[in-house]
């Protein structure tokens, strides 16, 4: 399995992290990778990648906020223009609606009868293979809802050493968890423990009180005691730049396991 972040920033992107995309192959040079979540500035991110949204025929969503379904019809237009006219769309329920709703904006009406589009919903703890991974989901805890996912494969082949690649190796085999949106609490962290490797929600530093996502002394607190291999941080306010030193830090306080901040374009393999 390969994962690549494609956006790491929030619902306030800064000019090196877009909205929040990640793409996972279930194995590297996959021609059939999943793309998870679909914000802003992702089909731009998946334009410099290979295999690049032209092969992205499956979209899975955690949830319906702006910043994670924002670039949705964009790449359907994309794909389309490309000569690839199916996309499946996957998410929380309600997601039917949502797709429904945008594409009755008029200015996509020139889509219907030419593009192929597709939906399912999956409910919290559902487990359905999709894109040759077996997937299981959970839910967070967010203003909406929002759900966690598992990912497992067959097995990997070890970390790429190419560009963007993230340098130390997780080693082959595992499965990968990522969070979604979500307040740090014991049922995502039960829900990752085992996995290899978990992308998670840490929006803010420590003095910044708000709900619905964990500052890091909060997702240490969670993760604590959790047979994790490695945390990627992401999800990134601006409120966090230049402070990423502090925020390992203080979720390295509670947690000992490998604590990294991702960023656009990082990917790893297991």
């Amino acid at each position: 399995m390969r994962v690549t972040f494609l956006g790491t920033g929030s619902a306030m992107p800064i000019a090196d992290r877009v909205q929040t995309g990640l793409l996972v192959e279930a194995a590297p040079g996959d021609r059939s990778p999943l793309l998870v979540d679909c914000g802003a500035g992702v089909l731009h991110r998946l334009s410099q990648t290979d295999p690049g949204y032209e092969a992205v025929s499956t979209v899975l969503l955690t949830h319906h906020h702006l910043d994670h379904v924002s670039d949705l019809l964009s790449l359907l237009k994309a794909r389309w223009l490309a000569g690839e006219e199916r996309l499946h769309v996957v998410g929380p329920p309600g997601t039917k609606a949502l797709v429904d709703d945008l594409l009755s904006v008029g200015e996509f009406e020139y889509l219907d009868g030419r593009a192929e589009l597709s939906v399912r919903e999956v409910h919290p703890g559902a487990a359905f293979s999709l894109a040759g991974l077996e997937v299981e989901a959970y839910e967070t805890r967010h203003s909406k809802q929002c759900l966690a996912y598992r990912f497992a494969d067959a097995g990997g082949a070890g970390d790429d050493a190419g560009d963007g690649s993230d340098g130390a190796g997780t080693g082959p085999g595992g499965e990968f968890v990522f969070s979604g949106d979500s307040e740090a609490f014991d049922g995502v962290a039960d829900f990752a423990d085992g996995a290899r490797v978990l992308a998670h929600d840490c929006s803010f530093p420590d003095e910044v009180d708000v709900d619905n996502h964990p500052t890091p002394a909060q997702l240490g607190e969670a993760l604590a005691g959790r047979d994790i291999d490695r945390v990627y941080l992401t999800h990134l306010y601006p409120h966090t730049e230049g402070r990423h030193d502090e925020i390992l830090a203080s979720v390295g306080a509670h947690f000992d396991g490998d604590v990294r901040v991702a960023r656009d374009g990082l990917r790893f393999e297991l």
